[in-house]
């Protein structure tokens, strides 16, 4: 096994050559084509003819857990079209060694691969067939940015969050079946890095990228967010556990939206706001603070106690939140705020957990801020804040987060 880096000195042999040109093979998904590819592609093109196996798009749903942001025929098309390749082909297989049967067929001499690709399994199959095994660096042509797929995936992605503002933990019928009432939620747009385990639904947003890794299907929102709900309550799920339905509805169902649960984990009603005027007001009125993710292990329903009289506290906190949101009643919304934040917590104290209160204590004595909750189970992530004025805060504190409702 070599690992190279070809330098100027590494060139193709030329047409009129002696020595046969070397057949040089790589393989990957190539799915999202970057800059990265085609220096890689340049570079293993310095050894010989450059022949090129892609993943199928059967083979990525499989072996990757998700589809492919474009369809094979389209991806054999760009590859086909860069200056280095010589020649592209869908591999047959399946996994991460579906270019057997395209490396038996082409009888490559060198098998390329970058060192984030390569495995003693490749290894391997290359030396029982005698072709030689190639491992590159990951370097970026020069005066470019580093590239990868998975970051890019990442950085590109669409798919939104969701904030509950009002009412939440009612999505579960062990709370329910106190009193029915409503859970409020608001669709927000990816303008921010939406962290793992800070209370932003990101266990349902992973979810979602395994079957639409990059945006949403444009299909009724509704019908969308219980399929998500159903795929990731999977019903052999080891851990027994069923994800809110809020969190599927706030990131699929856009705009504002409130939801009614009575002992069920479906809600039997929806209503939703697009109105502007109204979502505009509510971007003006509420900032997240980063704090520290929850901990690992942590459980916010240890020492959970649920009656009635704290259900109807928390319903009643939503009712009261929705109107005020609709009437832009700042004050009014605040109040309804801090209610349903102090009924979640008399039913679950243990939402604050580590260094929650101590974000708390600090933000709360600010003038700007009139109510605080966290998102989703809270024990940590964010701090939402409704302010007086959203962009001033930020201007004075620069750790803030402002948000973006998504319209549709």
């Amino acid at each position: 096994m070599k690992n190279l880096k070809p330098t100027a000195k590494s060139q193709r042999p030329k047409a009129n050559s002696q020595k046969p040109i070397a057949k040089v093979f790589v393989s990957g998904c190539y799915d999202l084509l970057h800059s990265g590819h085609v220096e890689f592609f340049r570079q293993a093109a310095q050894f010989g003819d450059l022949y090129v196996g892609i993943g199928s798009d059967a083979t990525i749903l499989h072996y990757k857990n998700h589809k492919t942001l474009y369809p094979e025929q389209e991806r054999l098309f760009m590859v086909k079209a860069i200056r280095y390749v010589k020649d592209a082909f869908i591999n047959d297989g399946s996994g991460v060694m579906d270019f057997i049967g395209t490396v038996d067929r082409l009888k490559p001499d060198i098998f390329v691969v970058n060192e984030d690709g390569a495995s003693e399994e490749k290894r391997r199959f290359c030396e029982e067939r005698g072709i030689e095994y190639v491992v590159l660096q990951r370097t970026p042509s020069e005066g470019l940015e580093a590239r990868s797929s998975t970051a890019l995936k990442k950085d590109l992605c669409q798919i939104p969050t969701r904030l509950d503002l009002a009412g939440t933990w009612i999505d579960q019928p062990y709370v329910s079946c106190f009193a029915p009432g409503w859970a409020i939620t608001i669709s927000l747009e990816p303008t921010f890095e939406v962290r793992e385990r800070c209370g932003l639904s990101t266990s349902t947003r992973n979810m979602i990228r395994k079957i639409w890794p990059m945006k949403l299907p444009d299909m009724d929102p509704e019908t969308l967010a219980k399929l998500v709900f159903c795929f990731e309550n999977d019903p052999e799920r080891s851990d027994g556990i069923i994800s809110g339905a809020q969190d599927s509805i706030g990131i699929c169902m856009p705009g504002l939206v409130r939801h009614y649960y009575d002992k069920l984990y479906w809600p039997v009603k929806f209503e939703t706001c697009q109105d502007d005027a109204i979502l505009d007001w509510l971007e003006n009125h509420l900032v997240m603070i980063p704090m520290e993710p929850r901990r690992p292990g942590c459980s916010v329903v240890e020492g959970k106690d649920i009656t009635e009289m704290k259900v109807k506290a928390l319903a009643k906190a939503a009712a009261d939140c929705w109107n005020a949101i609709l009437n832009m009643d700042l004050t009014a919304f605040a109040a309804a705020y801090k209610a349903s934040f102090n009924a979640q917590t008399a039913m679950f104290p243990a939402m604050i957990q580590g260094s929650v209160q101590d974000y708390i204590d600090q933000y709360s004595a600010m003038d700007e801020v009139l109510a605080w909750k966290m998102p989703g189970a809270g024990g940590g992530g964010y701090l939402a804040c409704v302010v007086s004025d959203a962009y001033a805060f930020k201007n004075n504190h620069p750790e803030t987060i402002t948000l973006t409702i998504r319209r549709k």
